[in-house]
């Protein structure tokens, strides 16, 4: 697989979690400020209209949208599952994927931001303290985890929204979040797919 991303996307690092079903994959930086932004280049656009990362090429295919990639691979790779078998509970990890990757994410997203300007901090502090009120919901599905005792694609989504919250709102008062990323963080595969560790991060 080829990974099209930028270091410290929390999309791009949802999709580096390729470490945790142990898989090789090749890195494509894809600077999102560098030259105005080389997601809008003719060539990478060609690849991905949207205009977004990250993009994965894999088995002949690309796909654009993180939760699409992630399903993807848990569809056709062995390794740890990130998806539960049992429905009530695989039906939590997507509440609770969605919730982050749709509720969340875009509004923090570069092309959100540039727009809003001078307000851009109480916009990203308002939204991220909104979509944090997802803490009762993992207080009554987690237990090691986000859903129960098994790493799920709602592990993979929370990580880097935290990462990314913890720059502009106080995680203490969010004290389930804060212990499942606690406990999420000292695992490899997250510690491997941190912005600090990318290609394309500045040194």
């Amino acid at each position: 697989p080829v990974l099209h991303g930028y270091f410290r996307s929390s999309c791009s690092w949802r999709v580096r979690i390729f470490a945790l079903k142990g898989i090789e994959y090749d890195q494509v930086p894809v600077n999102l400020i560098k030259d105005g932004g080389q997601q809008y280049a003719q060539q990478y656009k060609k690849l991905n209209p949207m205009q977004q990362v990250p993009a994965v090429e894999i088995d002949g295919i690309t796909i654009s949208q993180s939760l699409a990639v992630i399903q993807y691979i848990d569809e056709t790779r062995p390794g740890t599952p990130l998806l539960p078998s049992d429905p009530k509970k695989r039906a939590q990890v997507r509440m609770i994927s969605d919730l982050i990757a749709s509720g969340i994410q875009p509004l923090q997203n570069l092309s959100v931001i540039q727009k809003i300007g001078a307000e851009k901090v109480p916009w990203a502090q308002h939204f991220i303290s909104r979509g944090f009120q997802l803490e009762p919901i993992l207080k009554e599905t987690a237990g090691k985890y986000c859903v129960g005792d098994e790493i799920s694609m709602a592990d993979v989504c929370l990580v880097p929204q935290v990462y990314n919250a913890e720059f502009k709102v106080d995680i203490e008062q969010y004290p389930t979040i804060k212990r499942l990323n606690a406990t999420l963080v000292e695992i490899d595969a997250f510690r491997t797919s941190h912005p600090s560790c990318q290609p394309d991060t500045p040194d």
